[in-house]
């Protein structure tokens, strides 16, 4: 499905699934019904609005299904950014009064470290877990950080640059512990995006308090979103208007996006396990094919879908426009900062060698991935380097 030739000597390779990925058919096909057929206003009374109404319901009921939450846990809004910004402003809006220390690591997305800057210059004092070589967190270090002034802690499920797989259970258990221990009611909030049809999680039986999710992750519409508020949680809006999404997210309902969402969701939790085996078939053969190429060094975490290399002696950028020559699509970090490019704080943070910092390319795969597919780019990746090499050493 992914793959096909470019011309008679290149194929081409999506490796760039982090960033967003193909909606596939059932998607498309739910997506054409709310446009074609229900396409009224799913807040409208009459026929056509309450047609529209049952595919929000739809989506819904997929999306708790898969987290064991109920519906009204569940609010859509345009984005796993959106959803970030709901979740952090509009929780320590609504609990300022308890503290105002918020704690989170130096390896959180854009939307996330963005939206605590916005609320440190709001005058919220924030801390930073560690983590180690590898991007886990430091949970030790994380439980001596809390205090009772503390009403929010945030920390990714997958890292998105390296596929960092954080340790939630264990810090949501350390924040149970601490509440109960000090009668405090330190907020628990999750960025899943890299995570949600990636991984099982259970945000209630964990204790996570609020939970980000986005569709385009998972072969759904780019602009869906969604995030999951246990229901005994105080949360502010922070989009004004005629009260949808039971006053949360203001704002007519994306009706085929959130219903491409959902059946994404439905489709990809079904084939998990099956999806999970393939993609970590394709990323071991890259890692251990391209491992096998000199000055070449693996800073992958334990997520099966991505795959982090640094090659040195080759700037990044540069690398990736030559696979680009040859129809491959890698990414040099995350997607969302691409406008703005910078060293990556992420490999600042699990202490890259200074050298490597502007050398590595994240590979990101989704199902659909061959071994074919990783053969051929660690073919390409044998021919580019050592030419590469020896243009920068000119």
């Amino acid at each position: 499905m992914i793959t096909r030739m470019m011309s008679d000597k290149n194929m081409e390779v999506y490796f760039d699934n982090a960033a967003t990925t193909k909606v596939i058919p059932e998607v498309r096909e739910i997506m054409l019904e709310t446009m074609d057929v229900e396409y009224g206003n799913p807040s409208s009374m009459h026929i056509k609005g309450v047609g529209a109404e049952r595919y929000i319901k739809y989506a819904k009921e997929q999306i708790s299904k898969q987290l064991k939450c109920e519906t009204k846990e569940i609010t859509f809004t345009s984005g796993g950014t959106e959803s970030n910004n709901l979740a952090l402003i509009g929780m320590a809006k609504a609990n300022n009064r308890a503290g105002k220390h918020i704690i989170t690591t130096p390896i959180e997305h854009a939307s996330v470290y963005n939206p605590i800057l916005y609320l440190q210059d709001e005058g919220f004092d924030v801390s930073f877990a560690s983590v180690d070589e590898k991007g886990i967190v430091d949970v030790e270090k994380l439980k001596g950080q809390l205090t009772n002034e503390t009403i929010m802690v945030s920390v990714m499920a997958v890292n998105n640059e390296i596929g960092a797989v954080e340790p939630i259970e264990e810090i949501a258990s350390v924040i149970k512990e601490y509440n109960k221990q000090n009668g405090t009611n330190i907020l628990f909030h999750v960025d899943a995006v890299q995570a949600f049809g990636k991984m099982v999680i259970y945000p209630k039986r964990i204790g996570i308090d609020a939970m980000s999710m986005s569709g385009h992750k998972i072969h759904g519409p780019k602009g869906s979103g969604a995030l999951f508020v246990d229901n005994r949680v105080k949360i502010k809006p922070i989009i004004y208007g005629g009260g949808q999404e039971k006053g949360l997210r203001s704002g007519t309902e994306n009706t085929a996006a959130i219903s491409g969402m959902g059946k994404a969701c439905e489709i990809m939790y079904a084939r998990l396990k099956e999806n999970l085996a393939s993609m970590k078939k394709v990323k071991e053969h890259l890692i251990n094919g391209a491992l096998a190429i000199e000055g070449v060094t693996d800073n992958s975490g334990d997520a099966a879908h991505i795959a982090s290399l640094s090659f040195e002696g080759v700037r990044s950028e540069v690398l990736l426009h030559a696979l680009e020559d040859k129809g491959i699509c890698v990414s040099a970090g995350s997607a969302c900062s691409s406008n703005h490019p910078e060293i990556s704080g992420v490999l600042k943070a699990i202490g890259l060698k200074q050298e490597l910092l502007d050398s590595t390319l994240r590979f990101s795969f989704c199902e659909y991935n061959t071994i074919e597919e990783a053969e051929y780019v660690v073919e390409a990746l044998k021919g580019l380097l050592p030419m590469l090499r020896k243009y920068t050493r000119r």
